[in-house]
């Protein structure tokens, strides 16, 4: 399966490790920088393997090679805009997070894939943690009994070098605040252990610390789900003087679970009236890893690699993407107008926050 990578940030690395693990035929890779495209071959000496072309222009790399999946991890403000690009050149795509900037994009996308018979993947990656993978075999199972409430906290720590180093970030139209950068991944856990179906949501959104950005850098919110669960988020980069945690807790009439670690790879509590002696070990498990980006890039890359052969949906698709970005930009609407804010949300965009902390 030939691949290509677009974007040498940050969160590149864990792309080339998950193609490399996965045995993808690397056909090429692509940034506006070219130093970039060195430093990200560089780490995972690649940097001589001719195989691998170079690019500065992702429309060009597209003309000029066959290309079956590609991976975009660009500044968030034109995942959409390549995505559609390449899913209108029938190349399947996993998309970072967030998978767009507005509501009429992610719709785009999920209606363009479905016409064009096009795979898309949104990278929420921790869908894959062993920790999480065992909370939602337990919801599945109905081990919870009926879901009372939720709540996701992500306490991390994002300080002035991290938005120097990419200039993008923290602004409206290319990254958003805490909420849309760092707190995302946990959002789409909580909304899809808790049921999906939102019912309102109340949200406030604050920047206290980050004078520099355009976006928040706190936002918390209350979320009512059509099933008569509720649940919290608190997302932020205020924490002193380092990332704290990223917690998720699920509480049902017969479960409580929390997740905990520095992004949801831990079982810090486990506790079911039905339990058993296979409960014993999960209790305290520990899922070791490198950062704080966590293991699942390679097992999102294999499970859309199977989607393709099999012509069968990828685990995490493109309306789930959807989901966690409505959710954000919810929360944003609220903030706007003062609100409690109904779903659906018909459209938004992280560019109609555009003044609201300056």
């Amino acid at each position: 399966m030939k691949y290509a990578l677009i974007g040498c940030g940050r969160i590149a690395t864990n792309h080339v490790k998950a193609a490399v693990n996965n045995n993808l035929e690397f056909v090429a890779v692509c940034d506006v920088d070219e130093e970039h495209m060195d430093s990200l071959l560089s780490k995972h000496d690649l940097q001589n393997d001719v195989s691998i072309k170079r690019y500065t222009d992702y429309k060009k790399m597209i003309a000029e090679n066959e290309l079956d999946l590609v991976g975009i991890a660009t500044e968030s403000g034109i995942h959409a805009e390549i995505a559609i690009y390449c899913i209108e050149h029938s190349i399947h795509v996993i998309i970072e997070k967030p998978m767009a900037m507005s509501i009429a994009d992610a719709d785009r996308i999920i209606s363009l894939s479905e016409e064009k018979h096009v795979k898309v993947s949104a990278c929420h990656q921790n869908r894959f943690n062993i920790a999480v993978q065992e909370m939602r075999e337990a919801l599945e199972g109905g081990r919870f009994g009926k879901l009372s409430h939720g709540s996701i906290h992500v306490r991390w720590n994002r300080n002035q070098g991290y938005y120097t180093q990419a200039p993008w970030r923290g602004t409206w139209a290319q990254d958003g605040g805490a909420l849309m950068n760092q707190c995302i991944h946990g959002i789409d856990l909580l909304r899809w252990m808790m049921g999906e179906e939102i019912e309102e949501v109340y949200g406030v959104t604050r920047q206290q610390f980050h004078n520099y950005l355009e976006a928040e850098d706190i936002g918390m919110a209350v979320i009512k789900f059509k099933n008569g669960a509720v649940a919290t988020v608190e997302g932020t980069t205020n924490v002193y003087p380092q990332n704290l945690e990223e917690t998720l807790y699920l509480f049902g009439e017969k479960g409580t679970v929390k997740l905990g670690g520095k992004s949801t790879n831990n079982i810090d509590v486990w506790n079911f009236a039905d339990e058993s002696e296979n409960d014993l070990e999960k209790k305290g498990l520990e899922e070791e890893t490198s950062n704080v980006y966590g293991n699942g890039h390679t097992s999102l890359y294999a499970d859309m690699i199977e989607a393709i052969q099999e012509d069968r949906r990828p685990y995490v698709d493109a309306q789930a993407g959807k989901n966690a970005l409505e959710l954000v930009l919810a929360i944003y609407k609220s903030q706007k107008e003062g609100r409690a804010v109904k779903f659906p949300i018909e459209d938004f965009a992280s560019l109609d926050m555009t003044g609201e902390f300056n």
